[in-house]
């Protein structure tokens, strides 16, 4: 059964919390009725502060909270008392999670680690009582601080997937399945386009209990970065993948074409994908010979490592774990030491 409850993409009005004002007072004594200014500073207003958590998957606990207030401090008091500082408010994210602001589109904060904590928006400073202010020239302050005031806003929390294979392709192309051949994932497999209508994960085991992540993307077809289909909605998970591993069905009319249609999605929609590293593989290929191999092999993208597969025969699944792990274990080259050679 599909996830029904995959949500990776949320609006909420966020607000930190005010800072409260400072003191103004003066200490009176038995003995002495103009003791000097002891006015407290005020506490500070609460955070808004992401924090990543490894047991989330989706933003779904975020949809019932759409308003994330946090607390206002309180004001300072006499006998130099500080006021307490507002209450945090701590949003859990699942890794891969970023927040950006409505209005510009800035992103204003990324969370990639479990624990990792990130001040999102800072409450108001409290403001300086009154005895801050005292000096030799100035012993009777009459004047405090007032709070500063936290921040607010409507604010985009956007869940892009964390893995290290992306799959690619039409749909129909065998990703679920393979997915389900590969790794312990359960996706929904059936006979008809668009099976797959959220992000799937599985766990890939390798040689000397060595494992990768590998991601089921809802198929793509053709004019998805102008909406059609799915439309963009998941190519952005797309963007965390170190390698894309695109699938092409054996009997496809023209194998090259299809990769190729493929790739001008990704690049319409983000040009910077092509920066990633590309493999191919050839599905459903316990229908071909020989022959036939060596005929698609032909007319194949250069320069893109091809595999032919069969989830059903586990032909080639062996090769193709070898190649994705080469893959994600190549040593990363710089572009400016190529430019400089």
């Amino acid at each position: 059964m599909e996830k029904a409850n995959f949500v990776d993409y949320i609006r909420v009005f966020c607000k930190s919390g005010k800072g409260g004002a400072g003191s103004m007072h003066f200490m009176r004594t038995k003995f002495n009725a103009q003791a000097g200014p002891d006015g407290g500073d005020g506490g500070r207003g609460g955070h808004v502060i992401l924090r990543g958590n490894s047991q989330l998957w989706t933003l779904l606990h975020l949809r019932w909270h759409k308003n994330l207030l946090a607390e206002d401090g309180e004001n300072g008091s006499g006998d130099n008392c500080t006021g307490r500082f507002g209450k945090d408010i701590i949003i859990e994210v699942p890794l891969g999670t970023q927040a950006r602001d409505e209005e510009t589109g800035e992103v204003e904060a990324e969370i990639l680690h479990d624990g990792q904590e990130v001040i999102w928006l800072p409450g108001g400073q409290g403001g300086k009582g009154n005895a801050f202010f005292k000096s030799p020239t100035n012993q009777t302050p009459e004047y405090a601080q007032p709070g500063m005031p936290g921040r607010e806003g409507w604010k985009v929390v956007e869940l892009k997937v964390l893995a290290d294979v992306g799959l690619v392709g039409f749909p129909n192309a065998g990703k679920s399945t393979l997915l389900s051949t590969i790794t312990a994932a359960k996706p929904k497999v059936a006979d008809y386009a668009f099976t797959t209508l959220t992000p799937q994960l599985g766990m890939v085991e390798y040689r000397d209990n060595k494992s990768f992540c590998i991601a089921d993307l809802p198929g793509i077809i053709e004019g998805a970065h102008e909406g059609k289909g799915l439309g963009h909605r998941f190519l952005r998970h797309i963007e965390r993948n170190s390698v894309l591993l695109f699938l092409i069905p054996a009997d496809s009319a023209d194998h090259k074409k299809d990769f190729e249609v493929l790739v001008n999605e990704l690049e319409q929609y983000n040009p910077e994908l092509l920066d990633k590293q590309f493999l191919l593989a050839i599905s459903k290929s316990d229908m071909l010979d020989e022959e036939l191999k060596a005929a698609i092999a032909e007319e194949l993208p250069e320069g893109v490592p091809h595999v032919f597969i069969s989830s059903v025969t586990n032909q080639g699944l062996t090769e193709l774990k070898d190649i994705l792990w080469e893959a994600l274990n190549k040593p990363v080259e710089s572009k400016n030491s190529e430019s400089a050679e």
